[in-house]
């Protein structure tokens, strides 16, 4: 049995998915940009800046047509954020508005939360693959951590 709370917690971790799918694309522009103004060997923190800033301002396809602009179109990639951008903007956009009153009983709330599943395994997809093209193996490293989907041996931020 699904429960409002159950659908709101996957909501919240879709939600997550498509924000680390942002941050990866981001991260990978602003090494390449950065890279190609040759702010490696020369820094400047105006333009490095300046690059940061136009980066971060970018929506979720603004970024993905700029990753087209830095590498080779390869059409499974294309295909899968392609995907992960339909995804995002339904879950952002028209998720509750499609579902409407099915929060109201246990049998939409099940059918709310397979719908997050099919959501967010569109943007796990996307992520890995975004991944892969900056050298990180998501897959590879939750094998090595015996399944942990969260192998970032982080360590906590406050002292507990």
């Amino acid at each position: 049995m699904a429960t409002l709370d159950d659908v709101y917690r996957k909501y919240g971790e879709t939600s997550e998915a498509a924000q680390l799918l942002e941050t990866d694309l981001g991260n990978l522009l602003l090494a390449h940009k950065c890279i190609d103004a040759g702010l490696l060997e020369n820094p400047d923190a105006d333009t490095a800046t300046a690059i940061y800033r136009q980066i971060n301002k970018q929506t979720l396809g603004q970024l993905i047509r700029s990753l087209g602009s830095i590498s080779d179109s390869d059409l499974v990639l294309d295909q899968l954020l392609s995907v992960a951008l339909a995804s995002r903007n339904r879950l952002t956009h028209s998720f509750f508005l499609q579902h409407n009153f099915r929060r109201n009983s246990d049998h939409g709330c099940e059918t709310m939360l397979r719908d997050l599943e099919v959501i967010h395994d569109d943007l796990l997809v996307a992520l890995k693959a975004v991944s892969l093209l900056s050298g990180v193996d998501l897959e590879k490293l939750a094998e090595e951590q015996d399944g942990d989907p969260l192998p970032t041996h982080h360590l906590p931020l406050l002292p507990e």
